[in-house]
């Protein structure tokens, strides 16, 4: 599996009220959600955001909240994949378990920038910056997970079996 996208880039400790305003969780439509993910930091991110986009953040990307809507909204917002230094541990699960592939790799986060074009591959963990020819070493998924997102999520996977 592989993902190619233009990145979104933000910081340390954007959480899951940042990610999908408390505001919009009267909905737990996908499509819902990404009308206005990321609305607070990034207003214009909707409008710039492409299908296999990749988003990148910082230290403990998703914090806050146990909620699945934050991981949700992001998928549903076309983004392929998120790279951080690290993630909240629950959002880490919430992203696995609705299919959104995430990778943890300090280099990258700190290496790539908004805009670049960046491919990776999950079944090394590579992460390719095309923009600035650099290349990363993230943490590969085990077959499971890869199964897991291939599957677009925990139920779908499950429901497979």
């Amino acid at each position: 599996m592989k993902a190619f996208g233009t990145v979104h880039k933000y910081g340390d400790n954007v959480d899951t009220d940042v990610i999908i305003p408390a505001r919009y969780l009267n909905s737990s439509d996908p499509k819902e959600l990404a009308k206005n993910c990321m609305e607070d930091i990034d207003p214009d991110f909707v409008n710039r955001v492409k299908p296999g986009d990749i988003m990148v953040g910082q230290k403990n990307f998703g914090c806050g909240s146990s909620r699945e809507h934050a991981p949700i909204a992001i998928k549903a917002s076309g983004i392929s994949c998120v790279i951080a230094e690290t993630f909240a541990r629950i959002f880490y699960r919430n992203a696995i378990n609705i299919g959104l592939p995430i990778i943890e790799c300090k280099e990258a986060a700190e290496g790539i920038e908004a805009g670049d074009e960046v491919e990776i591959d999950f079944d090394s963990g590579k992460i390719y910056n095309r923009t600035k020819g650099t290349e990363f070493q993230g943490q590969s998924f085990p077959p499971f997970m890869q199964k897991i997102i291939a599957s677009e999520g925990l139920i779908p996977y499950i429901n497979q079996k």
